[in-house]
């Protein structure tokens, strides 16, 4: 048997200039995103639970994302008249009222064409007819307009907006400084320097210091610093 293969995009590679039909509009993609990052999130079908509670907590939280700079937009393979009618069932779960608009758009994939090219459907969820449908993808698109993050998660798990947060902050962190961030890391916790940094680079570029814990290894690659 073949190996199943899907096509997408890689980290690194420049996002597609793609057209889409969405709830507030024709788009295109580089257009929508102008000089801001930017954040595409798939679910699989629209008047469904576990997306419902996903793009009500988006919705609640999209002030962060403006905070950040950062633009979002979701997409289904729903048409855009049900997901103007389902945006009136995610505001309402978030106690909003069914009139109050959602802060972001939907792109509507009926055709499935942009869920094919950036590799965004699920093998395992069908519709009625067979079909595929969308997983739950995240892409995190820099100013550049290239893919910085990507995360795919089936349709049986609601992701995290927190820690889209999160990994957002550490993008943008990382890069305008010479560091990388450490396991759960968080805004304002130290920072790990870059292992391409030499010693006297890392005194000269981060004033606040460096700390190196000691191993038994003797390497000297554990450096911290407060960037």
């Amino acid at each position: 048997m073949q190996p199943r293969t899907m096509p997408g995009i890689l980290l690194g590679d420049v996002f597609p200039n793609f057209e889409a039909e969405t709830t507030i509009g024709k788009i295109k993609f580089h257009d929508f995103l102008g000089n801001s990052w930017g954040i595409l999130f798939s679910h699989p079908r629209d008047f469904t639970p576990v997306c419902t509670t996903e793009l009500a907590c988006a919705a609640k939280i999209s002030n962060e994302f403006k905070k950040r700079n950062v633009k979002m937009i979701a997409l289904s393979i729903d048409s855009v008249a049900d997901h103007l009618a389902w945006s009136k069932d995610v505001m309402a779960f978030n106690s909003d009222g069914a009139d109050s608009p959602l802060p972001f758009p939907i792109i509507a994939d009926d055709k499935r064409e942009l869920s094919v090219q950036l590799g965004m459907l699920d093998p395992d969820e069908l519709d009625k007819d067979g079909i595929p449908l969308t997983a739950r993808c995240v892409f995190v698109i820099g100013p550049d307009k290239k893919m910085k993050l990507s995360i795919l998660y089936p349709a049986t798990t609601g992701r995290n907006f927190d820690e889209l947060l999160r990994v957002i902050d550490s993008l943008q962190l990382t890069a305008l400084k010479k560091v990388a961030t450490p396991v759960d890391w968080k805004p304002g916790e130290k920072c790990m320097v870059i292992p391409s940094l030499s010693d006297a680079e890392a005194a000269e570029l981060f004033p606040n210091g460096v700390t190196t814990k000691e191993l038994p290894s003797g390497k000297k690659y554990l450096r911290y610093t407060q960037p």
